[in-house]
């Protein structure tokens, strides 16, 4: 099954909450509305005519004044692939978690939470993945300012390198 014939069943079952098909990117892409991402999966999981078993991958997104979460798809069955887009705004990202649907979106959706501050609805247990609990702000963030110190240590920083072997 091509992208465009996902995108139109996808569009007639679930309407307003699909909102575009991108076939000019490189991997194209269907956008749609973060409240409506785990149905929306279950349906692509479960029905026949798809039958996406495999998450590939959940990646999270700074789009600048919002976040986004993107979803990779494989079917085994059929041998065919599709990428989900959807996005939420900034200063209160919130998507459904598909965790229930496919195990490996645990510790993605985790991960996502942990980078971008993007917390995922239902999901079974979210907390930080990579990070100290203790840590502020999410690194993959475009406005991420990294602290001078954590724990009393200073934090390496780019720049402090080039200083350093300036002074020298």
């Amino acid at each position: 099954m091509t992208e465009q014939e996902i995108f139109t069943n996808l569009k007639d079952k679930f309407g307003d909450a699909v909102l575009e098909f991108d076939e000019n990117a490189l991997q194209p892409f269907i956008r749609i509305k973060p409240e409506h991402v785990d149905t929306i999966a279950q349906f692509l999981r479960d029905d026949d005519r798809f039958a996406f078993d495999y998450l590939m991958c959940l990646s999270g997104v700074d789009l600048t004044g919002n976040l986004g979460v993107v979803y990779h798809l494989y079917s085994m069955r059929h041998n065919h692939k599709i990428v989900l887009h959807t996005e939420t705004p900034g200063d209160n990202p919130v998507v459904k978690s598909v965790a229930m649907l496919w195990r490996t979106a645990d510790w993605h959706e985790r991960e996502a939470y942990d980078m971008f501050g993007i917390s995922f609805d239902g999901h079974p247990d979210l907390r930080r993945i990579l990070l100290p609990d203790d840590w502020e702000g999410y690194p993959l963030r475009k406005d991420y300012v990294q602290p001078e110190f954590y724990g009393g240590i200073r934090v390496p920083h780019p720049d402090q390198k080039e200083k350093a072997d300036d002074a020298e």
